[in-house]
Order: C-alpha cells, then structure tokens, then sequence
C-alpha cells in the first residue's frame, strides 16, 4: 500500500524547458484518505541532489529510512500527477516533519 511521504523511482520523460524529468526519485504527497481508494493517479514532487537554494525547495537530509543517500531537496515548484504504473517499489518515506514541511510550501507556492 502506498503511503503519503512515500519516495519512490519513477520516470519523468523527457524535458520541455526546465522541468524535472528523467528518472529520479519523488516524493508522493496525495492525501492519504485518497491513496487509501487506490487512485490511478497520484500526485508528486520530484527530488534532487542538485540544490540551488529556491525558497520552493525542501531539504530531505539522507537516510536509509528515507531512501536516500545523500542530501536532496523536494522541488515543490515542480508538483505533477503521475498514473501509479509508473512508479516503483518504495525506497522510503521522508516522515511526517519531511511531508509536513513538503505540503507547508506547497501551500504557500499554490496559496492555499
């Protein structure tokens, strides 16, 4: 069962202008009632290695319960629904400090 906070591989596309794509790991921050229905669409932040210090970036500190091996930031600025059958197993989750931080921007970059 998926879980809010999840990260998980998955595979973005190709790039049109400055998206996040190719395959990387993301971060799954549909609610969980929702997730619970097994949608088929899911919505997503990718994560990167490469930080460039935007207020729209979360920092993810690396550990194994995360899935992640060195510091990444979420990049909430790039948030796409994605169909579920392009993700894969998880690697972890980020938490419930990492989500929370993750939704907080979100709202602020959605005004919410």
């Amino acid at each position: 069962m998926r879980r809010c906070g999840d990260v998980q591989l998955v595979d973005l596309g190709d790039p049109q202008g400055r998206e996040a794509v190719f395959a990387r790991p993301v971060v799954i921050v549909t609610a969980q009632l929702v997730l619970d229905q097994h949608p088929s669409v899911v919505h997503v932040v990718p994560l990167t290695s490469t930080i460039r210090g935007y207020r729209s970036e979360v920092s993810i500190e690396p550990d194994p319960d995360k899935g992640l091996e060195v510091v990444s930031v979420a990049q909430c600025q790039h948030i796409r629904a994605i169909a579920v059958d392009r993700l894969a197993e998880p690697l972890g989750n980020v938490g419930p400090q990492g989500l929370s931080q993750i939704r907080e921007t979100l709202a602020d970059l959605l005004d919410l």
